[in-house]
Formats: structure tokens, sequence, C-alpha cells
């Protein structure tokens, strides 16, 4: 299943706390096939509008599907789903949030 990361700038922040790294890791570790997507700054959020557009939120990270469908939630939660296997369950009831 190939998806989008939309993550912040910082991808040279690797420590286990960032938002961003912990769903990019996640992916990483289970084997998602997956493209990062960047918008705007790590640390300022008023340049987010595809963000914006999409989740309803100005807040990294989430995942496009390739149907164009969106899964975003606390990232402990959304590593959570990836390494258990059930990303693809998100696709289906992806909605804003």
């Amino acid at each position: 299943m190939a998806v989008k990361l939309h993550r912040c700038s910082a991808q040279w922040v690797k420590l286990k706390g960032h938002p961003c790294w912990r769903v990019q890791k996640a992916l990483d570790d289970s084997g998602v096939d997956y493209e990062l997507v960047q918008e705007g700054s790590a640390f300022r959020s008023s340049n987010r509008e595809l963000t914006k557009e999409k989740t309803g939120q100005k807040q990294f990270p989430w995942i496009e599907f390739e149907d164009g469908s969106i899964y975003r939630e606390e990232s402990k939660a959304m590593a959570e789903t990836i390494r258990a296997g059930r990303l693809g369950e998100k696709r289906q009831s992806a909605e804003l949030h």
C-alpha cells in the first residue's frame, strides 16, 4: 500500500517524542511503502494550508491514501495502528479530525 506521509520539515529530528518521526519510524519498521510530503515549516503552523484543508487542523503528521482519503489522529495512536498492521482499515473510515 503506497501512502503519502505529510510531515513537518524537521526531518533531522529523530527523537522518540517527535510526532512526525514517531509515525515515520513506525512506517519504516512496518515496511509500509510511503512518499514523504513536506509542507511549511516545522516551527510555524501559519503556512499549512493543505493540511488545514484536508484535515481541518494544522497539525502534523497525517497520512493520505491513494484514493485521497486521509488518516489523522495523535501520533502515538497512529504509530500503534501502523505497527499493528491496521493502517489499511483507516482508509475506509478516514474522517476529518
